[in-house]
């Protein structure tokens, strides 16, 4: 089975794992929520980095705040937990903006995601090898709309309906940035490797237009 496979064992493996941890959390078990707050809190801070930059941390707090506040009325499993908790921070986020007088940076805020056609997999198995840091400096470089659709996919671990929700977008429309995004990344990482380095690809016609501009002056 190819890396994509066992990504997706490893983020079922957690899930399950949060989806137990969550009963005692509700409860009040200090150790069951000590388990969910680990199992989500690295792709939550590393979704944040995306959207806030040095902010993140301060985001991430905030949203906590509520996630603590309103988790004894949440029902799901792991899965629907990361979900819901990337729904409150990706507000908390916009709201940060928003009190900074900031524009969403055409915005790691605004987008869909994923589930990329098993038949194409290589920029996600390219991304599997590489740190969330690494990650996050790479997709500052994509379209905002392919940026954060990578980010839920990659770093916080959703899959596409999820992250959809997630942006309030159609499932095709996220699964397309995410595809586009990831593939820019892999072409990246083949430039940065000293690998073929295939040109952005120009506006068909572009270079014809030119010319006969030429002769005509000529």
């Amino acid at each position: 089975m190819g890396q994509g496979g066992e990504r997706h064992r490893r983020a079922s493996a957690s899930d399950e794992e949060l989806t137990r941890a969550l009963g005692g959390a509700r409860g009040g078990d200090e150790a069951a929520f000590a388990v969910v707050y680990r199992c989500v809190q690295p792709g939550l801070l590393g979704y944040l980095r995306g959207l806030v930059r040095d902010d993140a941390e301060d985001v991430a707090s905030e949203a906590w705040l509520q996630i603590v506040r309103d988790l004894g009325r949440f029902r799901g499993g792991g899965a629907d937990f990361r979900r819901w908790t990337a729904t409150v921070a990706r507000h908390r986020a916009i709201d940060h903006l928003r009190r900074q007088k900031s524009r969403p940076r055409a915005s790691l805020l605004e987008w869909d995601a994923f589930a990329l056609p098993a038949a194409d997999d290589t920029a996600g198995e390219v991304l599997e090898s590489l740190t969330t840091d690494r990650v996050l400096g790479l997709v500052a470089e994509l379209p905002p709309d392919q940026g954060e659709a990578v980010l839920l996919r990659v770093v916080v671990g959703l899959d596409g309906p999820a992250a959809a929700q997630v942006l309030g977008k159609r499932p095709g429309a996220v699964r397309a940035a995410t595809y586009r995004g990831l593939r820019e990344l892999a072409r990246q990482l083949a430039c940065e490797t000293e690998l073929a380095c295939p040109p952005r690809r120009r506006p068909v016609g572009s270079g014809y237009a030119v010319r006969r501009k030429r002769r005509a002056v000529c």
